[in-house]
């Protein structure tokens, strides 16, 4: 592929399904098996950029086809729409851009598309022990796309998203220029904090400002079980409802709920709720505030561990921290799919005691569980349009609906689509409302309309505003004035408004 002024080496970065590398390369970020079966379609080309000026050849050559572009920096998005089409399509596959330079001067980063948080945080402590960023727990996921959906992690609640850090940004638009923030200006520069930046150009790094982490982190583990009568899950759950949201902002106690084999009577399914918790600070101050905010946690010092930053970012991965070195943030674990579904939901009210009751009736004879990311501290503070992301003061807690299977499970994907859909269901009157809000990053194309139909501003209202609230007419005119003919089109990105006469125009087409 190639133009007059731009050229890609074709036998170096790009894969048709004649090369015998075509498939491993196509499998090794896809995170989901959902989408890589025999009748998925795949794409006819799959480009891996090298530089910055391949990735702008790539667009300005795929412009010139009929095939749409989808680009894929980690391939974490859980309906797989970085790398899955119902029309023809090419990959671009930003795995190779993945560098990360530091400055411990400035406290900044400069942070490639393709680069994984893993290796994002592995060079901030490699460069220095005071500094941190706060993103998400998962190392393999793509900073590209966690960045420009917003992105959190377990620093949320004292230092907010990982969006509201990105000072500087590069990006290639649909003309296949390469353009900083001075060049593409303010409103574009918004647009891809939060906005996704896949309907907007390919991003090729942000520049992010670091953040200040202690010398000591403390992180703790706890769980109840429905069975337990002494000490009940539902009275814990109502408990931690009221603390997590408000306590110490340098505290993330997030929080899952989910089926369980009983321990008592072997077979028979109970519920069980787990809290997986870091604090900014040493245990003996943590220790001390739960003691007084949360009595029915019942913690102690010995149940928390003290470590470094890094030592944390690994203890979240499960790792035994006496063997684990920050070198296995460098890992980028490819070819592990699993087979998953998420939804997403904001709760703005305490759930009472007896809905909660509901709840876990509803769950208990199934597989779905919730995970519940408590919000507050500074999520509190950042007004709403901001950034592109709207969810800030007066959400308690995000919800995740998740459930995950194996490939020998027959039926296993209808059977927990409608399983994963009747507990979403079940949980309208207890979230929020108009809209019923949901976050990009937990794609989901269950709400609204797929945007390969009429791509109207009417039918990208309907999922709009739910991922973004009173922020999608603005996105709708960032998208219209620097993409007008909408080349960077997938499901579910941000129509462009055309005017009534083009609009003619096209139902005579």
């Amino acid at each position: 592929m190639q133009n007059s002024t731009k050229s890609i080496k074709v036998k170096d970065i790009i894969y048709n399904e004649a090369n015998p590398s075509y498939t491993s390369v196509l499998r090794a970020y896809i995170r989901n098996s959902r989408f890589n079966t025999s009748s998925t379609l795949k794409p006819s080309l799959i480009i891996t950029p090298a530089t910055e000026s391949d990735v702008a050849a790539a667009v300005l050559c795929t412009k010139a086809t009929s095939l749409r572009l989808k680009t894929r920096s980690g391939g974490h998005d859980y309906a797989g729409v970085s790398y899955t089409s119902t029309v023809p399509f090419v990959i671009l596959d930003m795995f190779q851009l993945r560098s990360v330079t530091v400055d411990v001067a400035d406290q900044s980063a400069w942070v490639q598309a393709g680069a994984t948080l893993g290796e994002l945080y592995y060079n901030i402590w490699n460069k220095s022990k005071v500094l941190g960023f706060p993103a998400g727990i998962c190392p393999t996921v793509g900073a590209g796309g966690h960045i420009s959906g917003g992105g959190y992690g377990n620093m949320i609640r004292k230092y907010g998203l990982a969006s509201d850090y990105v000072i500087d940004a590069k990006i290639v638009d649909a003309k296949g220029n390469i353009l900083d923030r001075k060049q593409m200006g303010e409103d574009l520069f918004w647009a891809i904090r939060g906005g996704g930046g896949a309907s907007f150009g390919v991003i090729l790094s942000y520049k992010i400002k670091l953040v200040q982490v202690p010398e000591t982190v403390t992180v703790f583990n706890a769980e109840r079980t429905l069975e337990n009568k002494n000490d009940s899950m539902t009275d814990f759950v109502v408990q931690w409802q009221k603390v997590a949201p408000t306590t110490d902002e340098g505290l993330f106690m997030r929080m899952l709920v989910q089926p369980s084999t009983s321990t008592v009577t072997k077979g028979e399914k109970t519920m069980k709720v787990t809290i997986v918790a870091q604090y900014l600070g040493n245990a003996d101050t943590l220790v001390s505030v739960m003691g007084k905010e949360f009595p029915l946690l019942g913690l102690k010092k010995e149940d928390c561990k003290e470590l470094s930053w890094i030592n944390s970012v690994l203890w979240w991965l499960k790792l035994k921290n006496d063997t684990a070195t920050p070198e296995v943030l460098l890992d980028r674990n490819v070819n592990s799919a699993i087979f998953g579904i998420r939804k997403s939901d904001y709760v703005q009210k305490e759930i009472s005691a007896t809905v909660l009751e509901s709840i876990w009736k509803k769950m208990t004879p199934g597989k779905v569980g919730l995970v519940f990311n408590p919000y507050g501290g500074k999520m509190n503070k950042v007004p709403s349009t901001e950034t592109p992301f709207p969810h800030r003061a007066g959400n308690l807690f995000k919800v995740q609906y998740s459930v995950g299977w194996k490939e020998d499970e027959a039926q296993a994907e209808s059977k927990y689509l409608e399983e994963i859909r009747s507990l979403y269901s079940f949980m309208t009157p207890y979230v929020s409302q108009n809209p019923r809000s949901a976050f990009l990053n937990y794609r989901d194309l269950d709400i609204g309309i797929n945007n390969f139909g009429k791509n109207s501003y009417e039918e990208g209202k309907v999922y709009g505003v739910k991922y973004f609230g009173n922020n999608f007419d603005r996105l709708v005119k960032v998208k219209s004035a620097v993409d007008p003919e909408n080349f960077f089109k997938s499901e579910q990105s941000i129509p462009v408004l055309i005017s009534p006469a083009k609009a003619y125009r096209k139902t005579l087409q």
